[in-house]
């Protein structure tokens, strides 16, 4: 549907990280949380690495995790574009990748959530990357 995949071993080498976004809570609603629990098995591995995700235009993000004392686990999180070290980012390429990763989430979350809901929302706002969705 959204063309996303997580990735078990993203290879590194030769990439940077650049942050393409911050979510300071995403425990505002749990079921956020344990989307991202579910997906990266958290429960049993917690902080040492990121997560991973293929995008629709194949970079590679890294999902970091953020903890903090007396909040359940993951209670923010930081997203980073991985692109070769010399090269710059594809503002296009990493808003619709942004959106497709909202839509994985949103769909992945269920329930209440739904992804036809968020494309509204995206219309209603006139984002472009809401042409395609």
């Amino acid at each position: 549907m959204t063309q996303v995949g997580v990735v078990e071993n993203a290879i590194l080498d030769g990439k940077r990280k650049a942050l393409v976004l911050a979510e300071d809570r995403v425990g505002h609603y749990p079921e956020f949380r344990e989307f991202f629990v579910q997906q990266f098995s958290l429960d049993a591995n917690g902080l040492p690495r990121p997560g991973y995700v293929r995008a629709p235009s194949g970079m590679i993000y890294a999902l970091v995790f953020i903890g903090r004392s007396g909040e359940p686990f993951p209670d923010g999180l930081e997203i980073y574009a991985l692109p070769d070290a010399l090269e710059p980012l594809n503002d296009a390429d990493v808003d619709a990748d942004l959106w497709a990763l909202l839509r994985w989430m949103i769909a992945g979350v269920g329930g209440e959530w739904r992804v036809e809901d968020l494309d509204a929302t995206g219309r209603l706002y006139q984002l472009s990357v809401t042409e395609s969705a």
